[in-house]
């Protein structure tokens, strides 16, 4: 049993892929455009493909409004279309009780949250909310923003996730890092 309960009642609350990106109203294009646009080289696919056969199934904790998830979701999608794995789509915010058992480092509600799951409903692996790579970048980034307490805080963080969130829909390095970061992930299930 996971952290609550048989999350097999979770899976079945979630939205399908199709479901959830038509009820996006937030970072959809972007979203889209980067499902689109990705690909597995052949030896990805070769590695995604012996998958099928642990019949893994995904709770996905998400929200349109988030950079993260804009990069992951789709990304991640596209692995669980090679691997055979179904995402199930739940909105953060009204999942609450769900997330808060998923938390990182033990009190954010960063998202997204990937909860791999066998057919009887057990956690076999979690991932998210970043790649190593992607977490290095933000703090870098976020290194740069003046304190708090200045005056163009705001401004210049806005400023700096305007930027990121352009470089996330076509910096295909931070896509293959995603990639990469899952499957190291997922490997320890074969």
């Amino acid at each position: 049993m996971s952290r609550v309960g048989n999350l097999n009642e979770w899976f079945q609350k979630g939205l399908t892929k199709d479901e959830y990106f038509e009820s996006m109203q937030v970072n959809k294009e972007e979203l889209l455009a980067i499902y689109n646009s990705f690909t597995l080289s052949d030896e990805d696919r070769d590695f995604y493909q012996q998958f099928p056969l642990l019949e893994l199934k995904a709770a996905v904790l998400t929200a349109d409004w988030c950079g993260d998830a804009l990069l992951c979701v789709p990304i991640i999608q596209r692995i669980a279309e090679y691997a055979g794995i179904e995402l199930r789509f739940l909105v953060r915010d009204e999942n609450l009780e769900l997330m808060d058992q998923y938390l990182t480092n033990g009190t954010a509600r960063a998202i997204p949250k990937f909860i791999f799951i066998d057919q009887e409903g057990n956690e076999k692996a979690v991932w998210g909310p970043r790649s190593p790579e992607v977490q290095t970048l933000i703090m870098s980034e976020r290194s740069t923003l003046p304190a708090k307490e200045d005056p163009s805080f705001d401004e210049k963080q806005k400023e700096m996730y305007k930027n990121f969130k352009a470089r996330m829909t076509t910096d295909q390095a931070l896509w293959e890092s995603v990639n990469k970061s899952v499957k190291e992930e997922l490997k320890n299930l074969l």
